[in-house]
C-alpha cells in the first residue's frame, strides 16, 4: 500500500457535479494526476558526459526511478542494474522540470545502442507502442530468451482470487477508479509487489524496475496480473523480464496472443467472477483443479488471423 506522501503526489482533489438519478450536487472527488516524464540517459567516455533524450511518457508521478530503469530494461537498452551508476533528477530552476525529468547515469564506457528504439518523442499514456516505427522495432530480444523453462503449477482457486487481491492493494484505484495496476504474485497467490499508473505500460515498467533493483529477475516463478487488457507491448515487456504466466482481468489482443505463443508464455484473459479464458498454455505450466482434460494442443495451435 502506498504511503500518504506518495498518494499526495499521485492524486488531485477537484470540485465536480455528481448526478444521482436527476439530482445534481457539488462534491469534492479524487482524480489521478497525469504528467509527462522525460527519460534521459547519460553516458561517459574518457570523462566526457553525453546526454541523450530517450522518451517522454505520460505517467502518474511516483516510483519514477523504477519507471526509468524498467523502461530501459524492457526496451533492451540495459540488461542488468549493475550497468547503472545512478538515477538523478534534473537540476533546474523550475521545480516542475526537476520533478518531470529523470537522468539515468550509465557506467563509464558503457553506451547502449539506441537506434532500434525508433520511437517518437511523445508516447501517450494509453498506448506505449504508439510512436514505434514498425513491428520489427517493437520485438526487442529478451536477455532471458535462452533460459530453460521452469515447470510449475497453479491452483485454479488461487488464480480466481488474484483479481480481488490486486484490487484490495490498489490504493489509487480505490480513490479514483481510473488507474491501471500491474501486480506480481508468487505461485501461492501472495502479492510480492504492485505498481499503479495512468499508463498500463508504465505500471509494468515500474514493476519490472522494482524487480530489477531487488535482483528478482528472471520472474519465472511468478504470476503477472494486469488490471486491464493484455496488449502486445505488455506481453513483450513481460517476456523481457522472464515472466512465464500472465493473467489479465481484461481481454488480450491478437498480437498479444501471438507473442505469448512465440515466447511460450501462459496467458489468461477475462480473469474475473470465477472464470477465465486460457489463450495459451505452456507445456511446463500445469493448472490444478480443472474438472476435465481438454485438447489444448488443437485449440492453441490454431492461427489467429489479424
Amino acid at each position: 500500500m502506498e504511503s500518504n506522501a506518495l498518494l499526495n503526489t499521485t492524486l488531485k482533489q477537484i470540485d465536480l457535479v455528481k448526478v444521482t438519478d436527476c439530482i445534481p450536487a457539488h462534491v469534492m472527488d479524487s482524480i489521478s494526476i497525469e504528467e509527462p516524464l522525460e527519460i534521459r540517459i547519460c553516458t561517459s567516455v574518457d570523462g566526457k558526459a553525453d546526454y541523450k533524450n530517450i522518451s517522454v511518457t505520460m505517467r502518474t508521478p511516483g516510483h519514477d526511478a523504477e519507471l526509468a530503469t524498467g523502461f530501459l530494461f524492457t526496451e533492451g537498452l540495459i540488461s542488468a542494474i549493475s550497468q547503472i551508476k545512478a538515477v538523478d533528477r534534473l537540476e533546474a530552476p523550475c521545480t516542475r522540470n526537476n520533478d518531470n525529468v529523470v537522468i539515468v547515469r550509465l557506467n563509464d564506457g558503457f553506451s547502449p545502442i539506441t537506434s532500434a528504439l525508433d520511437r517518437n518523442f511523445y508516447t501517450t499514456s494509453s498506448c506505449g507502442v504508439c510512436g514505434k516505427g514498425s513491428i520489427a522495432a517493437i520485438k526487442t530480444v529478451s536477455v532471458f530468451k535462452d533460459l530453460t523453462p521452469i515447470s510449475c503449477s497453479i491452483a485454479l482457486d488461487i488464480l480466481y482470487r488474484l483479481p480481488d487481491l490486486l484490487r484490495a492493494a490498489q490504493g489509487n484505484f480505490s480513490a479514483t477508479g481510473g488507474i491501471h495496476a500491474a501486480g506480481l504474485f508468487n505461485l501461492q497467490g501472495q502479492l510480492i509487489a504492485l505498481r499503479e499508473d495512468v499508463g498500463r505500460h508504465n505500471a509494468l515498467d515500474k514493476l519490472v524496475g522494482h524487480a530489477l533493483s531487488a535482483d528478482l529477475l528472471p520472474l519465472q516463478k511468478h504470476i503477472l496480473v494486469l488490471s486491464g487488457r493484455a496488449s502486445f507491448e505488455l506481453v513483450q515487456k513481460a517476456a523481457m523480464a522472464g515472466i512465464q504466466i500472465i493473467a489479465a482481468i481484461g481481454a488480450p489482443s491478437s498480437l498479444a496472443v501471438e507473442l505469448a505463443k512465440e515466447f511460450d508464455i501462459t496467458l489468461f484473459g477475462f480473469l474475473r467472477d470465477h472464470r477465465c479464458n486460457i489463450y495459451n498454455l505452456a507445456d511446463h505450466v500445469k493448472i490444478e483443479g480443472l474438472a476435465g482434460m481438454l485438447d489444448y494442443t488443437t485449440a492453441f495451435d490454431q492461427k489467429i488471423e489479424r
